[in-house]
């Protein structure tokens, strides 16, 4: 007996893995995020974000 896979299955399935391998990414680098920031001495995290405002822009004095 042979089983048949049509493409149409065969692309939904891809697509389903590739959704749930970007979703666990992106939850994995959030987590990290959170908890290098969270962890990080004060003086780090606010110069990290006083260099993001100028870097895009932002007047911030």
């Amino acid at each position: 007996m042979t089983t048949r896979v049509s493409s149409h299955q065969a692309l939904q399935v891809t697509t389903t893995t590739s959704v749930m391998a970007q979703t666990c990414a992106a939850l994995l680098f959030g987590l990290i995020i959170l908890f290098a920031v969270g962890f990080a001495p004060m003086g780090v995290a606010h110069n990290a974000a006083h260099d993001a405002r100028h870097s895009l822009a932002f007047p911030c004095h």
